[in-house]
């Protein structure tokens, strides 16, 4: 789930999002509806990876478990990255 704040119906603004199991995955802010800046999280409270201006390498995790690793561009998942499947 997710605490945000929305313009437009996008999230924009600060917010948090949680895994399935109440965890926080990502604390931040939006912009027009993609991470923007802010800490992603594993869902074990360890930092895996931090946006500027929407860009970085990035690790998310669900329930601790990769799902995918890559890297950010604008806040979007952009060039090379690998997502895990049967991970959810």
């Amino acid at each position: 789930y997710s605490e945000n704040e929305y313009k437009n119906g996008k999230k924009n603004g600060k917010g948090k999002d949680y895994d399935n199991d109440g965890q926080l995955i990502f604390e931040g802010e939006y912009l027009n509806g993609k991470k923007w800046n802010g800490k992603g999280y594993d869902g074990q409270n360890n930092i895996v990876y931090e946006l500027k201006n929407g860009n970085g390498i990035v690790k998310e995790y669900n329930n601790g478990k990769l799902r995918f690793e890559g890297y950010y561009m604008n806040g979007v998942k952009n060039g090379k990255g690998k997502e895990y499947y049967g991970n959810d």
